[in-house]
């Protein structure tokens, strides 16, 4: 199947993750958006809201990150443990997936993405990074990972947009739970080295930007 995307995209990221523990091949095609790619015809017609990533799986075509990832796992998946069947662990998880649409990850791309632009930080933005990190903090307390106990595609999300907000240059040592769940969320997520690469390349990015 062919995956369209960014390597500075932090949601790359999580689809590689689930993408390895799935056992699915990838052909990935980098859509470069300085040079207007996504909005050439032939993409178009595959996504007319021209986002990446796009996943396009023997003709069908989705975007929006979240929705790619579960839809990967709902078909593919030999087991529910990443994305469960139960309604109650399910809306938990839905809706840290949620939370990271919505506050965490929009907090980043507020925050950072006018780097992109050559536009100066705005600190009031900030703000709302320091509080999205202090909700993410506070789900963690006394918890191993961010939706019940064990691994879910709503740590892979979110690992995902910590290590991207790492990639920015943010410390997140004083977020004492994210921090431990983030050492541990490292070394149990399948082929977290597609992510140092994707995560590589974003630093790389962003020290061009200063």
């Amino acid at each position: 199947m062919d995956l369209y995307y960014s390597p500075y995209s932090a949601t790359t990221g999580a689809i590689l993750i689930v993408g390895k523990a799935l056992g699915l091949q990838f052909n990935k095609i980098v859509v470069n958006l300085a040079a207007g790619e996504h909005l050439r015809p032939g993409f178009l017609k595959l996504n007319p809201q021209h986002t990446i990533p796009t996943l396009v799986d023997n003709g069908f075509s989705l975007w929006e990150s979240r929705a790619i990832l579960t839809y990967l796992i709902e078909k593919y998946a030999r087991n529910d443990s990443l994305y469960p069947k139960d309604p109650k662990k399910r809306a938990l998880v839905n809706q840290r997936l949620y939370f990271d649409l919505g506050t965490l990850f929009k907090a980043l791309a507020d925050y950072y993405y006018p780097l992109f632009y050559k536009k100066p930080l705005d600190p009031e933005l900030f703000k709302k990074v320091e509080e999205a990190l202090n909700f993410l903090d506070t789900f963690l307390d006394g918890n191993q990972y961010v939706a019940g106990d064990s691994l879910t595609v709503a740590d892979i999300v979110i690992l995902s947009t910590i290590s991207s907000f790492k990639a920015f240059g943010l410390d997140i040592g004083k977020y004492n739970n994210i921090v431990k769940w983030y050492e541990n969320g490292t070394k149990v997520a399948p082929g977290w080295n597609e992510v140092e690469k994707v995560l590589a390349d974003l630093k790389t990015f962003v020290q061009s930007l200063k």
